[in-house]
């Protein structure tokens, strides 16, 4: 069985931190990378990281670059995102999801590669 469940949401004000994670089902573990998306009320879909488990390649959206941090600990199976200086548009609920599409990192940004998603964690940033 598949599953993803993501968890460390909450509160916080502009410029703190949060990390999330996302704990994988073992047979989640095989697949090309592990990675998060956010939604806005109102807003597209929109890719933020994504890691391979195999070798640690990550990719990130632009926006993300440098407040962002994805990591994983596959002796646990998690995937976390490292959340710094948080803005009020970071406010989302945060969702991971597992990659069989495609082994290439220049394409993890597509959800169209995503096959099973975690229910989400609400992360809101007050300013």
């Amino acid at each position: 069985q598949v599953q993803l469940v993501e968890s460390g949401g909450g509160l916080v004000q502009a410029g703190g931190s949060l990390r999330l994670s996302c704990a994988a089902s073992r047979r989640t573990v095989n697949s090309y990378a592990i990675g998060w998306f956010r939604q806005a009320p109102g807003k597209e879909r929109e890719f933020v990281a994504a890691i391979s488990w195999n070798d640690g390649t990550t990719s990130y959206a632009d926006t993300m670059k440098g407040r962002f941090t994805i990591s994983r600990d596959n002796a646990k199976n998690t995937v976390y995102l490292q959340m710094n200086s948080l803005k009020p548009e970071d406010t989302a609920v945060y969702y991971c999801a597992r990659n069989t599409g495609s082994p290439y990192s220049s394409t993890w940004f597509k959800a169209f590669y995503y096959d099973y998603w975690g229910q989400g964690t609400q992360v809101t940033v007050s300013s």
